[in-house]
């Protein structure tokens, strides 16, 4: 709570200046206007979400995403993140055509993502084969080197 304004709470500027109370509250009328500005704004915001636009970029995206999982081996070695990734986009695909834009695009995203992770564990993977396979290489080397006489 806000104390009702003096003559001593006012600046110094206005201190010897006439004090008429009405003139430095706030006047009821005066909140109409503002109550009106941001209904609007909220009812224009509201509208702006109820018209998302087809999210044929994401789509695109998710759709290579998939495709290159696929190709980084990830049926194989991440196959219930490419199964998750090719579902999602399944969905996404039939939330397009029924101009779900907003589950489309949602969809498309957790898509695109489920098909990074696989894509991701994929190349894990075959770089720990790799590791593996020059391990077991060094390993052999090294018993070659044991048996040759010196």
């Amino acid at each position: 709570m806000h104390p009702e304004p003096t003559v001593t709470s006012l600046p110094a500027c206005q201190a010897g200046a006439a004090f008429e109370p009405a003139l430095h509250l706030r006047k009821p009328g005066h909140r109409i206007p503002r109550q009106l500005l941001l209904t609007a704004a909220a009812l224009l915001a509201l509208a702006g979400c109820a018209s998302v636009p087809a999210p044929t970029a994401q789509m695109a995206l998710a759709n290579a995403a998939v495709n290159s999982a696929v190709a980084a081996g990830g049926v194989e070695m991440a196959p219930t993140e490419t199964a998750l990734a090719r579902e999602k986009l399944r969905r996404a695909q039939a939330a397009m055509a029924t101009e779900d834009h907003a589950g489309a695009l949602r969809l498309s995203q957790q898509a695109q993502a489920d098909a990074q992770l696989a894509e991701a564990k994929a190349q894990a993977e075959k770089a720990r084969r790799s590791a593996q396979a020059l391990q077991e290489a060094g390993r052999v080397l090294r018993e070659e080197m044991a048996r040759q006489p010196r």
